[in-house]
């Protein structure tokens, strides 16, 4: 089985969105890593994400903004042969996103990103409470570098779901 790198934009895009939570991953000032399971919304390469206001992790970044971000959709398990515990793994895609935080203040462009959070979700704007917005802490994550990857890809015909139909 094979891993096979994504190179077309709508795709990689598509991938992200397809995905319900990212993980970001960010180092503290001892280089010790610290990663998160969040909520998303994306829009014009940017990953909108949102949390309290203070925390661990907004220490973290004040001190180093930078950021991984990945996402991986729904892994599945696949087998080339029923019999052979070495053709069993996962088939997955996954995208790999560096960037570096940017905290967002005003009010409005809180407003904005909540909504971008909320419509990868749901499909639709909701309005909110002035001191929800005040103490939401928006996270904006200008894409610089990203990488996406297709895995555990076989031989056409030769893969098998864990339900019995083939790839």
């Amino acid at each position: 089985m094979k891993t096979y790198t994504v190179e077309e934009q709508e795709r990689i895009e598509g991938l992200i969105r397809s995905c319900t939570l990212c993980y970001v991953g960010m180092a503290d000032e001892e280089g010790i890593p610290y990663v998160l399971p969040m909520n998303f919304g994306y829009e014009d390469e940017i990953i909108y994400l949102h949390s309290a206001r203070e925390g661990h992790s907004i220490s973290i970044l004040e001190q180093n903004p930078n950021l991984c971000i990945t996402f991986c959709t729904e892994p599945r398990l696949v087998w080339q042969n029923e019999e052979v515990a070495c053709s069993y793994r996962m088939r997955s895609d996954s995208v790999i996103c560096h960037g570096r935080v940017v905290f967002g203040e005003d009010y409005d462009e809180k407003v904005k990103a909540l909504n971008i959070i909320m419509r990868h979700y749901s499909d639709r704007d909701f309005t909110y409470s002035a001191p929800s917005v005040r103490n939401v802490k928006i996270w904006k994550v200008a894409i610089e570098k990203i990488s996406a990857r297709e895995f555990g890809v076989p031989n056409k015909n030769a893969l098998k779901y864990k339900d019995g139909s083939s790839f």
